[in-house]
């Protein structure tokens, strides 16, 4: 026979859990989309998109490198549990594939209503002409898979991001489309101030370290102009970077750009030979303090773009 206690405890907690005004956070919460991104920045649109109707998680944290990431446990569990899956595409984040089959979870498959490719639709840069193979280094044979650094394929990626959601939750498209629109307003107002202040450096070569940076130099004009890296992903050889070092003097090219995981001192040591300055950039929402939200991320890119070729 139950204890007359427990049996009471059960009924005021059946009764707490029933009252309208008292539901738990997490009760409330549960008619939210539960949507994992594989990058900050896929994370962060999808946030402007989906508002206070989504509950967004990333797979790579905005301080790690996309193109490697480790696969591990807790990942899968994250992706075990959502209901929509915005990947990358263009071959950035091939490892997804890994953590969903761990996950076991045939809504966020290739092809299911719960899985979003945000490439899609976009005009992609760097496309090879030729066959690719590994004696090329990290080269993607689909195209470079760096557009979220361009705020100009903002209007695409948020649209890819809103159709899957609105598969899901076809009920919610009013709200969706609402946010989408102040969010795209807000870029397009952010994206005249950017523009004028890259207005003057049009033209300007940059060398990066790795090809992260592509979509971001053609939007606001400026040329790329040789890397540390030898070839993608393979470390530079005295060799190579002296001919670098030649080149920068040469063309005069003022600015190397970084990202906070390259081997910074290498590159302001070549930068030092040539005569130029470094700045490190942020690849990702959340890849250096200031990069709290994607405008901010954009913003400070053009600051230290600008600054470094002032």
């Amino acid at each position: 026979m139950r204890s007359p206690i427990r049996v009471t405890a059960i009924a005021i907690l059946a009764l707490v859990l029933g009252a309208p005004g008292l539901l738990p956070e997490n009760a409330a919460a549960a008619d939210k989309l539960r949507v994992v991104a594989t990058t900050t920045d896929l994370k962060a649109l999808t946030e402007a998109v989906g508002g206070d109707l989504v509950d967004v998680d990333s797979l790579a944290r905005g301080n790690q490198n996309p193109h490697d990431l480790e696969v591990r446990p807790s990942l899968m569990v994250k992706v075990r549990r959502a209901d929509l899956l915005v990947v990358n595409g263009l071959e950035l984040d091939l490892w997804a594939e890994v953590v969903v089959q761990g996950a076991n979870n045939p809504k966020v498959l290739p092809g299911a209503p719960g899985r979003v490719d945000a490439s899609e639709g976009l005009l992609v840069l760097e496309v090879p002409t030729a066959k690719v193979d590994r004696s090329m280094g990290d080269v993607h044979p689909v195209g470079n898979p760096h557009y979220t650094m361009d705020p100009g394929m903002a209007a695409q990626i948020t649209a890819n991001i809103l159709n899957g959601l609105v598969r899901l939750q076809p009920q919610s498209r009013p709200a969706f489309e609402k946010n989408r629109a102040a969010f795209l307003a807000a870029v397009e107002q952010a994206m005249g101030r950017w523009a004028a202040t890259l207005a003057p450096f049009k033209g300007a070569k940059v060398v990066q370290y790795h090809p992260v940076f592509v979509y971001l130099f053609t939007r606001f004009g400026l040329v790329k102009g040789g890397a540390i890296e030898d070839r993608p992903g393979i470390p530079a050889t005295p060799g190579h970077l002296s001919r670098l070092i030649q080149e920068m003097k040469q063309e005069r090219i003022k600015l190397v750009v970084v990202e906070p995981w390259n081997d910074v001192k290498l590159a302001e040591r070549v930068a030092g030979e040539a005569g130029a300055k470094v700045r490190v950039l942020a690849p990702s929402v959340g890849a250096v303090k200031e990069a709290t939200s994607y405008l901010d991320t954009v913003d400070y890119n053009v600051r230290a773009l600008a600054d470094g070729l002032r």
